[in-house]
């Protein structure tokens, strides 16, 4: 029996339900970014389980997405869809109630398998309903549901702190995932399974191990050190189930990982896409409110105006892309953006130096316009280089990659950032002091901590922080480069070849 499609009401609310979906994710990056401070102030904690209120959520996140895409096809999209945001919503709520440090970061796990089951069921419900211009106009508003999270979720969770305490910034994400429930109830319809058979669990249970403890063993590099048995071994452990998570999805009759789509440049090109900002912008999303508030001296509210000089071009650029591909190739507008991101890096650079408040705005800004381009783009790329039938496969390979990464990146941003200070520190201070600690406090934006570790070296800790950022900065503004040129490659039309803009 065919089945009606959606009436205009019914699919104005599912792309609502959708935004909500979506809005969601940056509010748990930039929320907790910015209340780790009063949270530590409260609750305590050490700097390696601070670091996780961030992590465990990008962890969970990332490790799941591919699965949950997966399941939207063996259970149904509203099914997955009603079932994430439910465990979403209770995790939330539980995290502002949390007693101690600890706690929030299982949390923040739960949070993140739920925000990953939300997310893939919400992307796939959507690749059916719309095609060619109108999905990527629908795209580009997603990504600019995104970008308006990363723009005003610094400020309102530093409004919020103004006026309560950190817990209420949970309770306002929850508070926005119950109405993104209640939707999702009343405007998505039952839906049956589109593929057969079952999971792939020894796939989906590999995989995800061997991304979690990649990821556990970088977030652990900067206080252990890489010559760590704590670190190296579960990089080895991860590099042995990623090997095994091959052999068994080229074994497997129905796969959750079809290998074969690697083959397609085009395709390769789109996750070297989705990897891209998590180096190259959410790792500033970050890193930058600790910064400001525990270096630099801000406030939350304060640091949060500055970060919406970064990500407030995500508003309109991903919009503009969209209609730039009537003059411009997908290839050519992504690479030209990274290219934007790499000077405004680079720019960032020099001015954060010796620069403060209207001096980072400008460079702030090129990031933000030089990332956009791509950001606007990605989404309507990922589901427009597979057949409709795997459009949660393709949705969870795309997510999983761009999700995934910003864990790594952030775990590799905050090793080096965390090296390169400790390797000045050395260089000026006697040994035997601890050095590896300070210098993952200090990282982590408590410089106050870490003058505690290094007594009478306040000065010296700053100067060596200043430099190391300032270096980080450039190693980014030189990854962007050659990521736009491998990008520009992969993208790139072959003679005799068709690629939909």
């Amino acid at each position: 029996m065919p089945v009606s499609p959606p009436s205009r009401l019914s699919l104005l609310l599912q792309v609502l339900a959708a935004c909500l979906s979506g809005l969601l994710i940056p509010l748990c990056f930039t929320g907790p970014a910015v209340v780790l401070p009063a949270l530590s102030a409260e609750l305590g904690g050490s700097a390696s389980t601070l670091n996780w209120v961030i992590n465990a959520y990008i962890l969970s996140y990332g490790s799941a997405m591919m699965v949950a895409g997966s399941l939207t096809d063996v259970l149904g999209r509203r099914r997955v869809w009603l079932a994430g945001l439910l465990v979403f919503c209770g995790a939330t709520v539980a995290i502002a109630a949390a007693p101690s440090v600890p706690v929030i970061a299982v949390l923040r796990f739960v949070q993140g398998l739920g925000g990953a089951a939300a997310f893939a069921a919400a992307m796939s419900s959507l690749a059916p309903l719309f095609q060619g211009a109108a999905r990527n106009r629908i795209m580009s508003l997603l990504g600019t549901t995104f970008g308006l999270g990363l723009a005003f979720g610094p400020l309102a969770a530093g409004a919020m702190l103004e006026l309560a305490a950190w817990p209420a910034v949970f309770y306002a994400t929850a508070l926005l995932g119950l109405l993104g429930l209640l939707l999702v109830a009343v405007s998505v319809p039952a839906d049956k399974p589109q593929a057969a058979g079952r999971l792939d669990w020894p796939g989906a249970l590999s995989f995800s191990a061997a991304l979690g403890l990649l990821t556990f063993a970088m977030l652990l590099a900067p206080e252990h050190g890489w010559s760590s048995a704590g670190v190296w071994l579960p990089l080895a452990v991860a590099l042995l189930l990623f090997c095994l998570f091959i052999r068994i999805e080229r074994k497997t009759l129905q796969p959750m990982l079809d290998l074969s789509l690697f083959r397609q440049r085009r395709f390769v090109g789109v996750q070297v896409l989705a990897a891209s900002p998590a180096f190259l912008f959410i790792v500033l999303i970050v890193m930058l409110p600790g910064r400001f508030i525990g270096i630099d001296g801000y406030s939350p509210l304060e640091a949060g105006r500055l970060m919406i000089a970064l990500a407030a071009p995500l508003l309109c650029v991903p919009m503009l892309a969209a209609l730039l591909l009537r003059w411009y190739s997908a290839g050519t507008l992504c690479a030209a953006g990274l290219l934007l991101t790499a000077a405004g890096l680079a720019w960032l650079a020099v001015v954060m130096a010796d620069g403060s408040g209207a001096t980072l705005v400008l460079p702030l800004l090129l990031i933000g316009v030089g990332i956009g381009l791509p950001w606007g783009l990605m989404d309507g790329m990922a589901l427009s280089v597979v057949e409709p039938a795997r459009a949660g496969m393709a949705t969870g390979i795309f997510n999983t990659v761009r999700v995934s990464a910003d864990g790594v990146a952030l775990a590799v941003a905050g090793a080096v950032l965390a090296g390169l200070l400790a390797t000045r520190l050395a260089q000026l201070l006697p040994p035997g002091l601890p050095l590896l600690a300070a210098a993952s406090r200090a990282a982590l934006g408590d410089l106050q901590q870490a003058a505690v570790l290094l007594p009478g070296q306040q000065h010296l800790l700053r100067a060596a922080y200043d430099s190391a950022f300032c270096e980080m900065l450039a190693c980014l503004s030189g990854l962007a480069v050659l990521l736009a040129a491998l990008v520009r490659y992969l993208l790139l039309k072959r003679p005799g070849q068709t690629i939909s803009r």
